[in-house]
């Protein structure tokens, strides 16, 4: 008879994936979880890592891979910037080291990074600022801690695309956790075990790996944190309206139950002062942006269409529980041609 020579290369396809090889029809999370783990071991060997710890997402579930894989080798130096969203740091502590038990160093350098950041507008460098001062507080922390041979990142593949280090991409801007170290640290090699993982992938991850459902979800954070949603120069009045403005935002969301719904959300403060009224009086106040997207990979997005009921019971807030706000706009810009972020 005469032989299909397709299906007969393909049915010899299959028979050696799946009974030499041993492949499985379907890859999981999970699989990927199991291969991570075995990669970080063989790579890491008897050393000891050291991860820099955010509080975002990526870093809570690269430190959860990493605790899994190499356990007490594992220290997590906490940089507090100072350009953290409402009480951010404390929980972050809270969960990762009393919950999960990770080794936890939490440095204080809030007046150093704002201290940096005086006077500076321009939004790449504010970026640069913080990046290479992260880096200057993190190799003295480390310095503390003995001989460290690896240091670990969460960054994630947009983080890397949008650095221009992903093929034939350009610099849209750059992420302070992309791109290497100076020559004048102190570490063998970086460990990124998150680089390949699109966002919803990292959830995936971090779910597989038994984190809190609280910490999974919480919102996409970048590592410059408020300094790049608070356009022109930082000062410590307008991150705390900007705090205060962002959890209001964040706590209506969930109560909405738009809080998984929308893949990011967040309140920007910009530089903008607007005349207004408050009671009997003339104000001269900021305004505040609102933004949210619906997007796949964070390559793309499209902004989220919440309802006009919830946009106004946020904006009466915002303009009636936080100081010197007197305007609240949403941000209905598209990526591209705009970034989720607004610097």
């Amino acid at each position: 008879p005469e032989v299909n020579h397709t299906e007969f290369g393909t049915a010899m396809i299959r028979n050696f994936l799946y009974e030499v090889c041993g492949a499985k029809g379907q890859w999981t999370m999970g699989d990927y979880k199991d291969v991570a783990i075995r990669q970080i071991r063989e790579k890491v060997g008897a050393g000891k890592v050291l991860l820099a710890l955010s509080g975002g997402v990526d870093s809570a579930v690269a430190a959860a891979l990493l605790q899994r894989a190499v356990g007490d080798r594992l220290t997590c130096i906490f940089v507090d910037h100072g350009l953290l969203r409402l009480n951010e740091g404390d929980e972050v502590e809270r969960v990762m080291k009393g919950e999960f038990h990770v080794d936890v160093r939490r440095v204080n350098a809030q007046d150093l990074f704002l201290s940096k950041l005086a006077g500076v507008t321009e939004p790449e460098r504010k970026r640069k600022i913080i990046g290479e001062e992260f880096i200057r507080v993190f190799e003295a922390e480390a310095k503390k801690i003995g001989k460290v041979d690896f240091l670990a990142q969460g960054t994630i593949y947009p983080d890397v695309v949008e650095s221009g280090l992903g093929g034939e991409s350009t610099v849209v801007k750059s992420h302070h956790n992309v791109g290497g170290l100076p020559d004048c640290v102190d570490f063998e090699e970086i460990i990124e075990p998150l680089r390949r993982l699109f966002k919803d992938e990292v959830r995936q991850l971090g779910l597989t790996l038994g984190l809190p459902e609280s910490l999974v979800w919480r919102q996409p954070f970048p590592g410059p944190g408020l300094a790049i949603r608070s356009t022109g120069e930082i000062t410590r009045e307008k991150l705390d309206i900007l705090r205060k403005a962002d959890a209001i935002f964040r706590e209506e969301m969930a109560l909405a139950g738009l809080d998984r719904t929308a893949n990011q959300y967040f309140a920007a403060l910009t530089n903008m002062r607007s005349v207004g009224i408050m009671g009997d009086e003339r104000t001269y106040d900021y305004a505040i942006a609102l933004r949210s997207v619906q997007t796949q990979d964070f390559m793309t997005a499209t902004w989220s269409r919440l309802p006009y009921e919830l946009l106004d019971k946020v904006s009466g807030r915002i303009v009636g529980e936080v100081p010197h706000i007197n305007r609240v706009l949403y941000d209905v810009t598209s990526k591209p041609p705009a970034t989720v972020e607004w610097e």
